[in-house]
Formats: structure tokens, C-alpha cells, sequence
């Protein structure tokens, strides 16, 4: 027993050496100044972590349709359906069965798009991440818009359209009375009368405003996820986003 406890004693004493180095040298990693490459890891982190939050939140059912933050509705144009709509039997029933179908293709599209935003992010440089680390609170999802929007569009478009042209009661799809209303509406603003009034004619594509107020939405949650990151350490989920983004805390 007496041999035993200097042995003991020996490994308390490596063991303790050797926790006190594990600190020393996570102390002077976080006191060491950040490399461009250790800034550019951390912002893809980031971007990883804010644009996988955003897609799960919005790529699940109701997750636009319930939100009305990011509620996808018809465009201003078509305020004369949505304000006598109710005059239609069962009329205010199907506007909300098209908000519905138009939001689920959405939320379809969202589910779907987490390896564009990957690839956006894996073609980022040191110099677009340094910028982003120094730039505004809203810089990361702008270098999103700009890298990523295109592709999102492409692959939010033929959803939203595929939603437009579902056949509703009548045998008639959303698209076929929103174009019908227009033409309508545009020969009257076309005519003598029309003039006179001051009526302007309606030149909206459908699917396209729609595609667009579904990103607008998308982005909207990914800008809220980079607020988190930057403002709130709690957020900051690994080791280099904490030391990233420490770096330029107030």
C-alpha cells in the first residue's frame, strides 16, 4: 500500500500537468490573432448552421403558411378579387385553399434547398468572408442573395407554377383566372374610357411575383439566423464561431 501511493501521487501529478497545458493552450488559441482562413472556416459555419435553421423552419408544413412574417399572398394587383371575393358562394373558402397550395409548393421548394445554399457557400473566398466578418449585420445573407438567388428561383419557380395550374372548381386553374382578370382588366385600361379615368394596365407575372415573395421570405429567415450569430454568443454553437465572431463583439 505505502508503494502505491507514491505512484498515485506521481499521476495526480501528470494529470494535472497535463490539464493545465490543455488550458494554457486553449487559453493562447483564443488570445491568438485569427488567421484569414481560420475567418473564412468560421463564416462558412455560420452560413452552414443559419441557412440549415432557415430551410428546416420554412421547409416543413405550415412552415410559410402559418408564419405571417413570411405568408406567401397574391400580389397587390389582384386586391379586387380578395375584396369581393366574398360576394362568390364558397369564394372566400377557395382564395384560401390557392393561398394554401401556393405556400405548400413553397415549403416544398425550401425542403429542397440546402444544397444550393452548400455550394454557395463552399464557393466562398478568404476575401468574401473577410468582408462579410467586417461588413453589415445583414452581410452573409446578402452574399447569399447575390450567389444563391438565381438557383433558388430556378428551383422554387416550376413548384410554385405546378401550384398556379392545379385545376380548382370550374375546371379552372389559378393561373387561367388571374389571366383572365387581367385581360379584362387591361382591355378596359386600354379602352377611351379606361384613359380618361386614369386606369393603369396590370403587367404581373403570377408565378414570378410569387417565386419572388417566397425568397423574400427565405431570406427574411436566414438574416434573422445571422442576427443571432452575430449579436448572441449563446448562438455561436461551435468552438471557431466563437472565436470568429468574439473577435468583433462591442
Amino acid at each position: 500500500m505505502k508503494k502505491l501511493v507514491p505512484v498515485l501521487f506521481i499521476l495526480f501529478i501528470f494529470s494535472s500537468c497535463a490539464e493545465l497545458v490543455q488550458i494554457a493552450q486553449q487559453t493562447l488559441d483564443e488570445e491568438r490573432p485569427l488567421t484569414q482562413s481560420e475567418i473564412a472556416g468560421g463564416l462558412k459555419e455560420a452560413l452552414i448552421v443559419g441557412t440549415g435553421k432557415s430551410v428546416d423552419i420554412l421547409g416543413i408544413t405550415d412552415g410559410y403558411y402559418k408564419d405571417e412574417m413570411v405568408k406567401i399572398l397574391l400580389p397587390p394587383e389582384a386586391e379586387i378579387i380578395t375584396k369581393n371575393i366574398g360576394k362568390v358562394p364558397g369564394g372566400e373558402q377557395l382564395l384560401e385553399d390557392v393561398l394554401l397550395r401556393i405556400n405548400r409548393a413553397a415549403e416544398n421548394a425550401a425542403s429542397e434547398a440546402r444544397p444550393i445554399f452548400v455550394n454557395s457557400i463552399k464557393s466562398m473566398t478568404i476575401s468574401d468572408a473577410v468582408g462579410i466578418l467586417k461588413g453589415e449585420n445583414n452581410a452573409a445573407t446578402q452574399y447569399l442573395h447575390r450567389t444563391a438567388y438565381n438557383n433558388l428561383f430556378d428551383l422554387y419557380r416550376p413548384k410554385i407554377q405546378a401550384s398556379l395550374d392545379k385545376k380548382l372548381v370550374g375546371n379552372v386553374s389559378t393561373s387561367q383566372s388571374w389571366n383572365t382578370l387581367v385581360g379584362k382588366w387591361n382591355e378596359l385600361a386600354g379602352s377611351v374610357l379606361g384613359q380618361v379615368a386614369g386606369l393603369k394596365p396590370v403587367d404581373v407575372s403570377l408565378d414570378e411575383y410569387l417565386t419572388g415573395k417566397a425568397l423574400d421570405g427565405l431570406f427574411l429567415k436566414i438574416e434573422v439566423e445571422e442576427q443571432k450569430i452575430r449579436e448572441n454568443p449563446a448562438a455561436r454553437v461551435t468552438g471557431l464561431l466563437k472565436r470568429v465572431f468574439g473577435s468583433v463583439d462591442v
